[in-house]
């Protein structure tokens, strides 16, 4: 029988990972051995605990006795920038999260989402065309892994995709850490806040058949949110729909250079592509480190901790998708991995909702580069991000 850990110990400091690649720390695999749950300090905030197991990731994530919405009541959450953040959507628990999330989950099924494939393959393929016609190097981030991501969630909310270089920089200030003061990411939130409104303002004079007004419509028809909660829905689509893919695509070019083998089983074998999206999730850690406390509006045991009532917990989920007792090999990247149930998007009722829209964008951008560039190859130095909550190279200068 496990005995149950009832003192917290003395945190450790947190993050464990660099900007500096996309590795995953040994600490997370020394936390994960160990009995119970990590008492770890991130820069800012109260401590906290931290899942690194992949039961004990699903748990804090799954269980209703979790909360998100409680952070709003804790005057100095866990966090690795000084300004404290609100997170919309995905600081809410049922049932408003359940409202707000039902207005737009059917505008990222899967069934729509395949229904874009070939509009998305098109794009990915002109793409690859253009870098053929410019001729190598080019910076596989600028000119390939954001114009996809962009390209689609511009046209899904009705966004100019020439105002791209501006959201881009508000994108940057949003997810940052300590890059920004507290009043310089205030500054920025706002201008985007700003921004948006007048978009919907736009949307709202002269409405389009996109995803914006159909946001507007809930509003101002059926009342089923309210104007904040609409901007703040929109800036959250505009931000989470392209940053992640875009930083994903280098990331999954990087570690497949890596693992040639791998990469050229791909590219003879496209077929196999969707289920190494699967494998690359799984493998490769987005975050910095574990962000979004969950607050336990209970006692609650996880691995073997006593979480009290009103203790936060950080969930680790690239730590929790190379966990031994899940995964089989963890450290290895095997493209042909049958079945991976990865945490990559989460899980429970915070599950990423523009998942499906992930899938198609990764699988059709992985499928150009390596069935059209058999040859791709690194052709500098990696600049990567810093200071941020996601991982991944600023510039990627590529050859083929």
């Amino acid at each position: 029988m496990t005995e149950v850990q009832h003192a917290p110990a003395e945190p450790v400091s947190y993050p464990f990972n660099t900007s500096e690649g996309i590795g995953l720390s040994d600490a997370y695999e020394r936390a994960r051995e160990q009995p119970g749950l990590l008492r770890v300090q991130l820069p800012y905030g109260e401590p906290a605990w931290l899942a690194t197991r992949y039961a004990d990731a699903r748990l804090v994530l799954g269980d209703r006795r979790f909360s998100r919405a409680a952070e709003r009541d804790h005057d100095d959450p866990p966090r690795p920038m000084p300004a404290k953040r609100t997170g919309g959507i995905l600081s809410m628990d049922p049932p408003d999260h359940t409202r707000l999330r039902t207005l737009v989950t059917k505008a990222f099924t899967v069934h729509r989402m395949e229904k874009m494939r070939p509009d998305i393959a098109r794009l990915a393929d002109d793409l690859v065309d253009g870098l053929i016609e410019t001729g190598p190097p080019a910076d596989l981030v600028e000119d390939y892994a954001l114009p996809i991501p962009v390209a689609v969630i511009c046209q899904m909310l009705g966004v100019p995709v020439a105002d791209r270089p501006l959201f881009r920089e508000w994108s940057d200030a949003a997810l940052s850490t300590s890059r920004l003061t507290a009043e310089e990411f205030l500054a920025k939130r706002q201008e985007l806040t700003d921004y948006m409104a007048g978009l919907v303002a736009q949307h709202r004079a002269k409405p389009a058949d996109d995803l914006m007004s159909a946001l507007i419509e809930a509003r101002d028809v059926e009342d089923r949110l309210s104007e904040t909660e609409l901007i703040d829905m929109c800036v959250g689509l505009l931000v989470a729909g392209h940053e992640t893919t875009a930083s994903q695509i280098p990331n999954f070019v990087h570690v497949l250079l890596d693992h040639p083998d791998q990469m050229r089983l791909l590219a003879e074998r496209p077929e196999l592509i969707a289920g190494a999206v699967e494998e690359l999730m799984r493998f490769v850690p987005l975050g910095a480190g574990a962000a979004f406390p969950r607050y336990a509006t209970e006692d609650i045991e996880v691995g073997g901790t006593l979480v009290k009532a009103g203790e936060p917990v950080l969930v680790a989920t690239g730590a929790a998708n190379r966990d031994a007792i899940r995964f089989s090999a963890p450290g290895v990247l095997d493209v042909e991995r049958r079945q991976v149930q990865h945490l990559g998007f989460g899980h429970g009722v915070h599950h990423c909702l523009g998942a499906p829209l992930a899938r198609v964008e990764l699988q059709e951008a992985l499928r150009a580069l390596l069935t059209r560039l058999p040859g791709l190859r690194l052709a500098g130095d990696v600049v990567w991000k810093d200071q941020m909550l996601v991982r991944g190279p600023r510039t990627m200068p590529v050859g083929w």
